[in-house]
């Protein structure tokens, strides 16, 4: 391929090598996605280990157990026999510890302890082996307690445990994402066959962000060796990648297509293709990168390393459509409309309906503004009466046998599911000084009135060095029960008792301080996290389109869009709607890391409608359009593309709403509320409605900025006609 006419930027510049040498482009993609499996291979993926992912107070004294040397403990199990309209527990129990001791893989099967109002009795034990994979040889003891309750059905028997628990957790996960990955694909696939109307140029976006999830999984284990993951970041990176990876695949490929079909030849339809869409797919990259790295500044293991995973993942997606892509366009050529389907390909594809309703919001701008803010406000109003709480095992399956028990023996035996433990660190824990302090710790406990609850349980670590005493906590998870009885741990029981020892370090531990500690690091950097995003991406609009106006209510739109998610999660999910469609139980607030992830993620996918709009306007704008024209010409020719992305983007999102965890289901519900609300209202009403009543405002550039690049928004210089050789005219005759 020869250069023909005149080129400009990174995108257009990367097509053309690619086109030029497209073989070894495509090669080169190959291999670098084969090549970060390799990686991945030999590296292994650095996984968070439990002490990393703390923060706080708790967090150290994790790190501090993570130290000491204690022996790796057996995954616990717990029965409870609790009275239903029977009365008789002994006999169950009898039953129970008896059973227990014959099942395979079950050891150090404890004495039965009644509670404090006599209506519930606890059997501990525990299984042989590796904690880590007890959830493979858990299922023998859960079949014969299960047996047991169906002879006593007059008593209520259920085990719940660690490795009852985490074969829960991985079972429905499993099922979750087996349904999710046998689901995602095919339904991106079979939008964009509708959208194409042909296989190929419905497959290359798939292939390219299938690959570049690989890829950015690949490289994540060399990632994993500064900030090391958490099971949750494979599962949002293909979330992440997917959507984004399909979205820049298509605005590429529709914008060359739609040039071809205008007259263009196929050197010139790419270059456009590359100089548009490929700098908009650049500049929308950048923005959403540049966005995830605030999560680095949350100093939180899950933050960062989901920062890190989102960024390899969008910056593979932006390599591959920047390289591989042009090179397989420039290499099929027309055929990539190959095996059209009849009823669905059409040559232009730019939507009746929205150039209908883009007729009306032009003409009544300040009426369509209105309403689509109005609209916007309604949606985002539940947003004031918007509370978040920590994870908690009912997240999972509500209505399992194993989750119910849990909450059951979490409400007769507090201090053994979820206790606090206070962690001592001093030069010896063995001694008078420790157990006269522990002696006094009893007596609190004993004196709180039931805020702190018995028994208290104390480990110490072969060296002698550090102590963990657990005790249990009135109330459950982040109720305010048990925040009142955090409280009293921290500020006054363990100061005056084990804090008095001298030279020790004394921490409190557990679920409850964990995420309050959570909590208070969160609170800490949301302003530093909103600064950085919101004014990283001002900056960015501002540079990409020299425009003040365009970067202030770019990100203004992008905060209303926010906003709208935030109050549909809390009509959903806080307020109670729509639970047995989407199989969740309501509770007091939402998940406490959705609203910063939610905000970064959302801030940058908008951009990728954003950018792509501005500068289709922009570039009618710098052929010498009006505003207004420009702004028809922008919305109207993108509107056929964005409709296509958003559906792309929403259905994959709603898929993450059928997994079983809380968490992924306002995750995908609120991306797909967002991503809907910003591809019609936004970009359809809201954006023309604006830029058309601001007029020649909408590029107001300050003189003291004019010093900032020029980054063009034209069109390729046409080819000129070769020159004709002029030869004299020989007479006739």
């Amino acid at each position: 391929m020869e250069h023909r006419g005149k080129v400009k930027g990174i995108a257009a510049r990367a097509a053309l090598w690619s086109a030029r040498h497209r073989t070894l482009a495509i090669l080169g993609w190959i291999v670098f996605v084969a090549g970060t499996i390799v990686l991945s291979g030999q590296l292994g993926t650095r996984t968070a280990t439990f002490a990393e992912q703390g923060n706080g107070d708790s967090g150290r004294a994790e790190k501090i157990v993570e130290g000491a040397g204690f022996p790796e403990r057996p995954a616990g199990e717990l029965v409870l026999i609790q009275n239903r309209a029977g009365t008789d527990r002994a006999a169950a129990s009898a039953e129970v510890t008896r059973t227990l001791k014959t099942v395979s893989d079950v050891t150090d099967v404890q004495p039965a302890i009644q509670s404090p109002d006599g209506r519930s009795t606890l059997i501990a034990f525990s299984i042989k082996g590796d904690s880590e994979t007890a959830k493979e040889r858990v299922g023998p003891a859960l079949d014969a307690v299960s047996k047991i309750q169906t002879k006593h059905p007059d008593l209520y028997v259920v085990e719940a445990g660690d490795a009852s628990g985490d074969k829960l957790i991985g079972d429905e996960l499993d099922a979750g994402l087996s349904r999710l990955s046998m689901l995602s694909i095919p339904v991106t696939l079979g939008i964009l066959l509708v959208a194409f109307g042909a296989v190929v140029a419905a497959l290359l976006p798939v292939g390219l962000a299938v690959t570049a999830v690989v890829a950015a999984i690949g490289l994540m284990a060399a990632g994993s060796r500064f900030a090391p993951t958490v099971d949750a970041t494979s599962h949002v990176m293909l979330l992440v990648g997917l959507a984004v990876g399909v979205d820049y695949c298509l605005f590429y490929i529709r914008r060359e297509r739609d040039e071809r079909r205008a007259g263009a030849d196929p050197e010139r339809a790419l270059m456009i293709a590359a100089q548009t869409s490929g700098r908009s797919i650049w500049i929308s990259g950048l923005t959403v990168i540049v966005a995830m790295a605030g999560m680095f500044l949350t100093h939180d293991t899950t933050f960062v390393s989901f920062g890190l995973g989102t960024i390899l993942v969008v910056a593979t997606a932006v390599l591959g459509s920047l390289t591989a892509l042009p090179a397989m366009l420039s290499a099929l050529g027309d055929r990539v409309d190959a095996i059209k389907i009849p009823g669905l390909y059409r040559k232009r594809s730019d939507g009746r309906f929205w150039h209908g309703l883009l007729r009306v919001v032009l003409a009544r701008p300040l009426i369509s503004a209105l309403v689509a803010v109005g609209l916007l406000g309604a949606l985002a109003s539940p947003v004031l009466d918007l509370r978040t709480r920590g994870e908690v095992i009912q997240d999972v399956s509500p209505d399992s046998p194993v989750i119910k028990g849990f909450q059951a023996i979490s409400a007769a035996f507090p201090s053994k599911t979820t206790p606090a433990e206070v962690v001592v660190q001093a030069p010896t824990v063995k001694g008078e000084r420790f157990d006269k302090a522990l002696g006094e710790f009893r007596a609190a406990v004993e004196r709180s009135g039931g805020t702190l609850v018995e028994p208290v349980d104390v480990r110490v670590n072969p060296a002698g060095t550090v102590a963990v005493v657990s005790v249990g906590l009135a109330g459950q998870g982040d109720d305010p029960a048990a925040l009142a009885a955090l409280k009293l741990l921290r500020g006054e029981v363990v100061p005056a008792t084990l804090g008095a020892i001298t030279g020790a370090t004394v921490l409190v531990s557990g679920d409850t301080a964990g995420s309050v500690d959570f909590n208070h690091q969160l609170d800490k950097s949301l302003p530093w996290v909103f600064g950085f995003v919101l004014g990283l991406a001002f900056l960015l609009l501002l540079v990409s389109f020299r425009s003040v106006t365009v970067a202030i209510t770019g990100v203004l739109l992008n905060l209303l869009s926010v906003a709208a998610a935030y109050g549909m999660l809390v009509y959903v999910f806080q307020y109670g709607h729509f639970e047995k469609q989407l199989g969740f139980t309501a509770s007091d607030g939402i998940i406490n890391w959705i609203p910063l992830f939610l905000f970064v993620i959302l801030f940058g996918l908008s951009m990728d409608y954003h950018v792509f709009v501005l500068s289709r306007i922009r570039e009618g704008h710098d052929r010498g359009l009006p505003t207004r024209e420009a702004v028809r010409e922008g919305v109207g020719r993108t509107a056929g593309v964005i409709t296509s992305a958003a559906v792309v983007m929403v259905a994959v999102f709603a898929l993450f709403a059928t997994l079983p965890l809380t968490s992924t289901k306002e995750l995908g519900v609120g991306l797909a509320a967002a991503v809907l609300l910003d591809a019609t209202i936004i970009r359809a009403v809201l954006l023309p409605a604006v830029m058309a009543m601001l007029g020649r405002a909408n590029w107001w550039l300050p003189s003291w900025l004019r010093w900032l690049p020029q980054v063009a928004h034209d069109l390729p210089t046409p080819p000129e006609p070769a020159a004709v050789e002029q030869r004299p005219l020989t007479p006739v005759g």
